[in-house]
């Protein structure tokens, strides 16, 4: 049986199916044209910036770091270009380790510097550019040219580095730089200035240098490169350059330091001197020292196993940080809270035999046999122990935190240094607030004695005990000690001072203050510094001090030449210069030098004469024009020194270790008696909370 097909239904099925594949066609069509209007209008700045993004790459330009210089303009921290061999690990085909074996049959690399790439690697991204050799010699730079198509990955740049010109000199102060390690990145990309520091490989680590980062880092530049699909550079499109890094201009005179520093020789200590008037601070001596430059690369295992396991404490950073029972130069403070609180008239005297009593507890002069009838002029000049034993009990402990605290003691100075230590100025409060277990927190009558003399919870830094007598030789007006004088603009060279006006000032009445300041003028006239300030053509006050570093047991007689040297008792001396209107005001330790007159003293009369006079050690000094104001009275009505007689015998000993006497009828006060100061060791180079030591021997001053 013949299909007869119905022709005109198939076309029709045809046209159906036609028309249905057109408008799908049709469809796509307008959907691909509107994806291309949606790509080519609405997207179109964004995929732009996308496409310039693979085409262009962005370099930070880093900035040059900002100079750090001296008072007089001597560089202290300056940049200087070298050649570096850097690796960026992401493009080393082969085995990491034979590339560098071949690159050290070229270029000098040492095992440190292998150990530092290895670091380095740890800390940082695989596809940055990493050094293996710093400072490269030309010869080296060209052997490694001719053999650099061997070498994929590899490259050498020019870079800037720091130096610090003047080596371990003033090391503490000015601090170094060093690379960013992980934690370092990690804060800075977390920072407001995180675009700032992009490609900075180097910050402030220590001193001045991380204090004033921000100022010396300046801004980072960029420049926009072009680049082909493989990341190679075509062209250089733009460049927007680096601003460069604010300089530092120190109030440190350079000279004056090398002069101190050279001064301690490799005995252990610390010298701060200020300018009373402004704060500028003139010297800052932290021995013994260390080389920053060390540090600017990654320093290595050898050094710095020296530096951090050395008995010396070469990176302990002194004034700021080392904490020090201040001995008798906290006595000028304690007679002036006394004029102040009117405890004390300056003619009213007291009789010393030598000793003091407190409840079944003797407290001993430093003089055997005592200083006789003793007044406020007296108690200060020969430095008598039991005037001032006698004078805390009358004040208490809180009345005397009260005063002593607007004049800096236990208080941030706010130095421009991080991490300064506060020190503590003992008191009824902070007792309570430092020990857990009640019977500690209560506080005894008699540890004020101690205190009174300097020694007990007492303990200050240098730049505290240099702050407080530049106070108070400033007449109560009280300026921030700074480092820094004024910040230099890297662009304008403009100035600006850091510190411009005062911090504020301390109700003090100036006959009272003026009493002091002569007291203080008597102890380098006929007192315990006469020796190490004779003949000198200014007149300068001053106050020496020795401070116990360990405790004796009781009835042990004290004999620096019998005792470990590190358990000697420490050397201070206060001073400050002219008398009428100082220039400068210092405070200097030495560790276990001895009494004051004879370590410390020294050394601040050779600061003082090459800071006044010009005179540099074994030279003659130069007279000063003018040493004393005629409209004050050369010497206090109540105890006039006379300069033309011999020096007193105290005086003229006060170099000399004074026969020590133990009363050994006595009993033995046992631990815990609340009228007696607990007897500890005092390590006054850790962070530990201080703790009173024994004042029973009354050391010399």
């Amino acid at each position: 049986m013949t299909e007869i097909k119905d022709t005109e239904r198939e076309l029709q099925l045809f046209r159906l199916r036609l028309s249905v594949a057109g408008v799908v066609v049709f469809v796509c069509f307008g959907l691909l044209m509107l994806r291309f209007l949606w790509l080519q209008a609405v997207r179109h700045s964004e995929y732009f910036e996308r496409a310039e993004s693979n085409r262009i790459s962005v370099v930070p330009a880093v900035p040059n770091r900002g100079l750090i210089v001296d008072r007089n303009g001597v560089v202290l921290a300056r940049n200087f270009s070298a050649y570096t061999l850097e690796i960026t690990p992401a493009k080393i085909e082969r085995n990491l380790d034979v590339v560098i074996d071949e690159l050290a049959q070229l270029v000098d690399i040492q095992p440190k510097d292998r150990k530092r790439f290895r670091r380095l690697m740890e800390e940082s991204k695989t596809f940055e550019s990493l050094p293996i050799r710093t400072r490269l010699s030309d010869e080296e730079v060209a052997r490694f040219a001719a053999q650099r198509y061997r070498f994929p990955g590899v490259d050498i740049q020019a870079r800037l580095f720091r130096q610090y010109p003047l080596g371990q000199t003033a090391s503490h102060m000015i601090g170094y730089i060093g690379r960013v390690n992980k934690t370092e990145a990690e804060r800075l990309e977390g920072g407001d200035d995180s675009a700032n520091y992009r490609g900075t490989e180097y910050i402030g680590k220590e001193g001045i240098e991380k204090s004033y980062e921000r100022e010396l880092h300046g801004t980072t530049g960029y420049d926009e490169i072009e680049v082909s699909a493989g990341g190679r550079a075509v062209r250089n499109l733009s460049r927007t350059a680096p601003t460069a890094g604010n300089n530092l201009i120190l109030s440190v005179d350079i000279e004056l330091q090398k002069i101190i520093e050279h001064a301690f020789g490799d005995r252990r200590g610390a010298l701060v001197a200020i300018e009373p008037s402004t704060g500028d601070i003139l010297a800052y001596v932290s021995m013994p020292t260390f080389d920053p430059n060390l540090f600017v690369e990654g320093i290595d295992a050898k050094s710095w196993e020296e530096l951090n396991t050395s008995l010396d404490k070469p990176l302990l950073n002194r004034p700021l940080i080392g904490s020090y029972p201040p001995g008798s130069t906290f006595k000028p403070y304690m007679a002036l809270a006394s004029l102040e609180l009117g405890k004390r008239t300056p003619e009213a005297a007291i009789f010393d035999p030598g000793y003091f009593w407190f409840g079944n507890n003797k407290f001993r002069d430093d003089k055997e046999g005592g200083h006789g009838r003793v007044d406020m002029y007296k108690s200060i000049v020969q430095s008598c122990n039991t005037y001032y034993y006698n004078l805390a009990n009358d004040l208490g402990i809180d009345a005397i935190h009260d005063f002593m605290k607007p004049l800096g003691f236990g208080q941030l100075t706010g130095i421009d240094l991080e991490n300064e230590r506060r020190g503590v100025l003992p008191s009824q409060e902070w007792k309570r607030n430092t020990y857990k277990k009640p019977e500690q927190q209560k506080w005894y009558a008699g540890e004020t004695i101690s205190v009174g003399i300097g020694q007990g919870y007492n303990s200050f830094t240098p730049l505290q005990l240099a702050h407080a007598v530049s106070n108070l030789s400033n007449n109560g007006v009280v300026m921030k000690p700074h480092l820094v004088k004024m910040v230099e603009s890297g662009t304008t060279k403009a100035r600006k001072l850091t510190v411009p006006k005062e911090s504020y000032r301390i109700p003090l009445k100036q006959d009272n203050i003026d009493f002091i300041k002569q007291a203080m003028i008597g102890v380098t006239k006929e007192g315990t510094s006469a020796r190490s300030f004779a003949n000198a053509p200014y007149i300068s006050g001053g106050k020496t001090g020795t401070a116990q570093a360990a405790a004796l047991s009781r009835n042990v007689k004290y004999d620096a030449s019998k005792i470990s040297e590190r358990l000697r008792d420490h050397s201070l001396y206060i001073a400050f210069a002219p008398a009428d209107k100082p220039k400068i005001a210092l405070a200097v330790i030495v560790e276990n030098a001895g009494f004051g007159a004879a370590a410390a003293a020294p050394i601040a009369r050779l600061a003082m004469d090459y800071y006044l006079t010009g005179k540099r050690p074994d030279e003659p000094a130069k007279p000063v024009a003018k040493v004393v104001d005629p409209s004050q009275p050369a010497q206090p009505a109540t105890a006039k020194p006379d300069v033309t007689k011999p020096v007193s015998k105290a005086a003229d000993n006060a170099a000399q270790p004074a026969a020590v006497k133990t009363d050994a009828t006595k009993p033995v006060v046992k631990a815990g008696d609340p009228t007696q100061p607990a007897t500890v060791k005092s390590d006054t180079t850790k962070p530990s909370t201080p703790k009173p030591v024994e004042p029973n021997r009354g050391a010399p001053q």
